[in-house]
């Protein structure tokens, strides 16, 4: 008798035991929440959470600012001029993951409702002219152009930026969904999304930093545009998608400077959708185009739906084409030269598949293996998910 007591007994406070685990779930710590905005003097760690960023926010030399995985970082346009700024000697660290990634957004979602992010690196820069320092066109109005090929300005790692594109007081032009002036190659871009911004989604001046895994998806001007003597080395699988409205796949330029040096990517993919429309007086349609001294090496490239635009009047067509040459300087010196290789290049839907100039009296001949089609190239190379999801369509796709 006392044996089966002992066991029932213990059969009971096996049951309890095991009901009591269950009862006490682990705490969850909900997203944290509050307002960026001003400049930062310190270094700053935002943990895991829901922020709004109102104007134009700074980060000063000496200082790093970081955002934990799964962040959202929201602006207003109505609050008035919106940006984030790093300074050079300042430093950037979005620490997102492909199913948690740090997204900075726009509450009307509308295309052009603020500056984006802008970095500012110590790296070289060669301008219009030859010099070695330029001014920004953001409407920050900074000398930017350095010394330091190696400069670190943080780690932005499976961030996106959405809605960007606005100017900034009075600024030149509007911004981009990502600006670097004057990176430095010790900084990483990995993983980043510029989504339907009213400029271009990536633009580089000067600096020598690469980018890798980057998504450009439907902005309005060019999906990938550089100037100054950007030189990055090491950048692989870019995709762009141009929907809607759009210019050129990749704007390339060096300021009219015949430079020795040029930048090289691999894994490239440029689509423009069926109806995209370049903007309004831009008449922008071709996949590559290359001006004032624009170089360097690309391989293994998809291009396709760069076919010929006709005005809606019908009065006016302009040629697309997967590579157009814009001046005849860029033809003479970095044609003619070899200083532009397009390597393993696969075209479709594209009206001109041959490289050609701007105008008739531009004539384009490669040198032999400079320009080299294919039906083999598989062009950029990338993962789905949560960090290239927007409103429940992939973007890889």
């Amino acid at each position: 008798m006392k044996t089966k007591l002992f066991a029932l007994a213990l059969a009971t406070g096996l049951f309890l035991n095991s009901c009591s685990s269950s009862d006490d779930p682990t705490p969850v710590t909900p997203p944290a929440t509050g307002e960026i905005t001003g400049t930062f003097t310190a270094n700053k760690t935002y943990a895991y959470g829901n922020y709004t960023l109102k104007g134009i926010v700074k980060i000063n030399s000496g200082v790093t600012v970081t955002f934990e995985a799964g962040s959202t970082i929201t602006i207003d346009k109505a609050t008035g001029d919106n940006a984030l700024v790093v300074l050079k000697g300042g430093k950037l660290i979005t620490q997102g993951t492909a199913d948690k990634p740090v997204v900075f957004t726009e509450k009307s979602k509308l295309p052009g409702s603020w500056g984006g992010i802008i970095v500012y690196g110590d790296a070289p820069a060669k301008v219009a002219g030859g010099g070695t320092t330029g001014t920004s066109e953001d409407g920050n109005k900074i000398s930017y152009g350095g010394t330091n090929a190696a400069d670190n300005s943080g780690s932005l790692v499976y961030t996106r930026v959405e809605y960007a594109g606005s100017k900034l007081a009075d600024g030149e032009k509007e911004n981009n969904g990502f600006t670097f002036y004057s990176v430095g190659s010790g900084t990483t871009l990995d993983h980043l999304v510029s989504y339907k911004g009213a400029d271009d989604g990536f633009e580089f001046f000067g600096g020598t930093v690469s980018m890798t895994n980057a998504i450009s998806y439907g902005n309005y001007d060019d999906s990938f545009d550089w100037q100054d003597g950007w030189q990055g080395s090491t950048n692989t699988n870019w995709y762009a998608y141009q929907t809607g409205k759009g210019n050129y796949g990749m704007e390339i330029e060096a300021s009219l400077n015949d430079n020795a040096f040029g930048p090289k990517i691999s894994n490239i993919t440029l689509k423009r959708a069926a109806g995209n429309v370049p903007e309004a007086n831009d008449n922008q349609v071709d996949a590559f185009q290359f001006k004032r001294e624009g170089n360097g090496e690309y391989s293994n490239i998809i291009i396709d739906g760069y076919g010929n635009y006709t005005t809606t009047d019908g009065k006016t067509t302009y040629k697309g084409s997967a590579v157009s040459i814009l001046d005849g300087v860029t033809n003479d010196h970095q044609v003619k030269t070899g200083k532009i290789k397009l390597l393993n290049v696969k075209i479709t839907n594209t009206t001109n598949i041959n490289p050609i100039g701007a105008t008739d009296a531009i004539v384009v001949a490669f040198p032999t293996g400079n320009f080299v089609p294919s039906n083999t190239a598989t062009g950029a190379s990338l993962t789905a998910g949560a960090w290239a999801t927007v409103d429940g369509v992939d973007l890889t796709k």
